[in-house]
């Protein structure tokens, strides 16, 4: 029976009525919690996020985080990893763990009925990982072949030498996984040393989603989360400084297709002008056939099978970037183009009817993504995590349809920066 109603939950995917009744909570150690209660179906979301992420690791430690938070699932307390899974079968439950550049995440989805051991026994993953040997180095190795690939494969490249360029010295640089010599290198202290200071109650963001009341769920996370240290011994990274240069830079690589990657300095979330910027890229390259770069590119020209660009405001760097691929002898051909339509933009701006028509899709699109209990409990942790308030839920759509076509020809004229646009090219592109 426990089955037949876990695979119900996985289908449902029905918005939930509620979602904007967001009530703030706190447990008795002071926790906030935001809490949407749906007691439509038996069957709770719960989402956890630690400010940090893989950016808190030392240089000579990169990637910790990111291969202890894979081995949570790994083996708990007395259990050992098939004890562990067979627990969390037992209990149709499903646990998640992720770290990336900015934090580290603990998603949990459990029966209402089970609720209790299920907290109990994702508790015993996040307090008491076992970090035994053989699923250490197990788990080594599927983050160390990751690597590997990595260095010959065209899009992680790129990435890399963008991202150098970028970030400098700075973590983002580094990226999450570390490298093939930091990865073999990290013993099992490293790990437990990563585990300490990675999840701290001060950096904790913390929502659920369903059929849980305000004082359950209270209960519920101060249990969950009693005996965790208040504090990090390890600092939160500081704001990067980009090193971006312009102009073009060729990464020669024997593939019959060049991969380019281009950007410069984006615009913060917090910033006023932000949703303009945001309505301004959905017409430049962000809504798929529908915008410029695509028309341009793809459709006119046949240069390539899909370009796309996108605002990319992380905690501690705002860029601005896009991606394509295109054969060695029409890549030369797709960067004019590219940069055609970067000063376009700039100069020009966009039509009343483009603004319209993004703003439309974009007013459409967003309760869209409140489609069942998981979904919610991502959106309300990642709001708090940007500072915004439950009101943002039902103000969203307003900030979009408030852009007005003089706000957004204003934001293009600095937004896009042609003279500072930095293009890294890998393949044996012609012409360049």
């Amino acid at each position: 029976m426990k089955r037949v109603l876990a695979l119900i939950l996985c289908l449902y995917t029905g918005p939930v009525a509620a979602a904007t009744d967001i009530q703030m909570l706190k447990t008795a150690s002071g926790i906030k919690v935001w809490l949407v209660e749906d007691h439509n179906i038996p069957f709770v979301a719960l989402e956890l996020r630690f400010d940090g992420g893989t950016g808190i690791d030392p240089v000579e430690k990169a990637g910790a985080t990111n291969l202890m938070m894979s081995l949570l699932e790994e083996g708990a307390g007395d259990l050992k990893v098939q004890e562990f899974a067979a627990a969390k079968e037992a209990l149709a439950a499903s646990f998640g763990y992720g770290a990336n550049l900015d934090s580290v995440s603990i998603s949990a989805r459990f029966l209402t009925e089970n609720q209790d051991e299920a907290i109990a026994l994702l508790r015993q993953s996040l307090i008491a990982p076992r970090f035994d040997t053989d699923a250490v180095e197990r788990v080594r190795a599927q983050v160390l072949n990751r690597l590997k690939a990595d260095k010959k494969d065209p899009n992680a490249i790129i990435s890399k030498a963008f991202n150098d360029e970028a970030y400098g010295d700075h973590s983002y640089a580094r990226g999450g996984s570390g490298t093939i010599e930091t990865v073999t290198g990290l013993s099992i202290g490293d790990l437990k040393a990563a585990h300490q200071y990675a999840m701290v109650l001060d950096r904790l963001y913390v929502s659920a989603v369903g059929d849980v009341t305000a004082e359950e769920v209270t209960d519920l996370i101060e249990n969950l989360m009693a005996g965790f240290p208040n504090t990090s011994k390890r600092p939160l990274p500081e704001q990067a400084s980009l090193g971006l240069t312009q102009g073009v830079q060729v990464i020669d690589y024997p593939t019959p297709q060049s991969v380019a990657l281009f950007g410069h300095e984006g615009i913060d979330r917090d910033h006023p002008d932000f949703f303009a910027a945001y309505i301004l890229n959905q017409i430049f390259g962000g809504n798929g056939f529908a915008s410029r770069l695509m028309r341009e590119i793809r459709e006119k020209r046949g240069l390539s099978y899909g370009i796309n660009s996108y605002l990319a405001s992380r905690d501690y760097a705002d860029v601005y970037i896009g991606q394509f691929s295109s054969a060695n002898d029409s890549i030369a051909e797709a960067l004019d183009v590219l940069r055609d339509e970067w000063t376009k933009i700039s100069r020009d701006g966009i039509t009343q009817k483009e603004l319209d028509d993004a703003k439309t899709y974009l007013t459409g699109a967003y309760p869209l993504r409140f489609d069942g209990n998981a979904p919610i409990a991502r959106i309300l942790v990642g709001m708090q995590m940007q500072g915004l308030e439950p009101n943002y839920i039902t103000r969203r759509n307003d900030k979009v349809n408030d852009v007005t076509l003089e706000q957004a020809n204003s934001v293009a004229r600095w937004l896009y920066q042609p003279e500072k646009l930095r293009i890294f090219v890998i393949g044996q592109p012609a012409g360049l």
